[in-house]
């Protein structure tokens, strides 16, 4: 098996739960050129973590015409696939269309994943599951990623100035409905930062699902002690991650909080943390009351804070 390609889309945490699988399959053929064809700003975090050799991106528009049935190839694109030993797909494709299409190529040797995910295991197991079809188990589904040197230091210059322990906090998601209230936030952040206790920083992070949100705390936190990291590259998110305690929710920055190491402390409303929550050690799971958010009390979110801040005052 010289060369791999497997096909990811998806969003950034149903990367990062594919990770345990893209590892096993780096580890099995250690030897082989392995690409990944997804979303490129998120399938980089696969060479971070040192499982591709190459990311390429599925944002390609002659791509296009392989979700076409009877479509006409492009030769380049044709030529492309076949010269993989090994395609493994996990693009949504219920008509079959994209596979077939795959095979008029040339592709002869292809491995289908999920699609989407059913609620009878937990993501990551079903996401490796295929590849028993190559005699290959997965045991570890806690996804882990390494920074980069440049990496770290990037991050390092972006906390320049923070006192230790850094909290980061998202309060966002890829659905309302799974977001804490943010007034709920700003009451976490206000008692943290009113502690005598904690003599340390927080910082947010955010993309452009949470602008509003953050342009709120923005307005409320106007101190040192606040930063706030707004759409940065995955990677150097990564880096930042990797010392702090994180509070989130079920989002795709939590999955790559806890294979940064983060500690990580999640609020889960309405989706089965027995499905979606990483399988990391360093996860503490808090589950809203009959699934809503809104009904979660902030002292129970302030105390899984308070204990892992002492935990870190203890073991420093």
């Amino acid at each position: 098996m010289n060369r791999i390609l497997v096909i990811r889309g998806g969003a950034i945490g149903d990367f990062v739960l594919t990770l345990p699988a893209l590892r096993a399959l780096r580890e099995a053929y250690s030897n082989a050129h392995l690409e990944i064809l997804g979303y490129k700003h998120i399938a980089v975090l696969a060479e971070t973590a040192g499982y591709a050799d190459a990311v390429h991106s599925i944002e390609y528009g002659p791509l296009s015409s392989f979700f076409a049935r009877n479509a006409e190839l492009p030769r380049e694109l044709a030529n492309y696939f076949n010269s993989f030993d090994l395609v493994f797909s996990y693009l949504y494709d219920p008509d079959g269309i994209f596979e077939s299409n795959l095979r008029r190529a040339g592709v002869e040797d292809l491995i289908i994943g999920p699609g989407k995910i059913a609620h009878n295991a937990h993501a990551a197991e079903q996401l490796a599951q295929p590849l028993q079809e190559l005699g290959i188990y997965v045991s570890d589904f806690a996804a882990q990623i390494s920074p980069s040197a440049q990496d770290r230091h990037l991050a390092s210059e972006f906390l320049h100035g923070c006192a230790d322990p850094i909290v980061v906090l998202h309060p966002g998601s890829g659905s309302e409905k799974k977001n804490w209230p943010l007034a709920k936030w700003i009451e976490l952040g206000n008692d943290l930062l009113g502690a005598e206790s904690f003599g340390g920083s927080i910082v947010i992070v955010s993309g452009e699902a949470e602008e509003g949100q953050v342009g709120q705390l923005e307005v409320i936190w106007k101190t040192g002690r606040v930063r706030f990291a707004e759409n940065l590259p995955l990677p150097l998110l990564t880096a930042i991650l990797e010392h702090t305690v994180f509070v989130g929710h079920d989002s795709g920055i939590s999955h790559l909080a806890a294979a940064a190491g983060a500690y990580c402390i999640l609020l889960f409303g309405p989706t089965d943390p027995k499905v979606w929550a990483p399988r990391n050690e360093n996860v503490h799971v808090i589950e809203a009351p009959n699934g809503d958010l809104r009904a979660l009390d902030v002292d129970l979110v302030r105390a899984a804070l308070a204990q892992e801040l002492m935990r870190i005052g203890i073991n420093t």
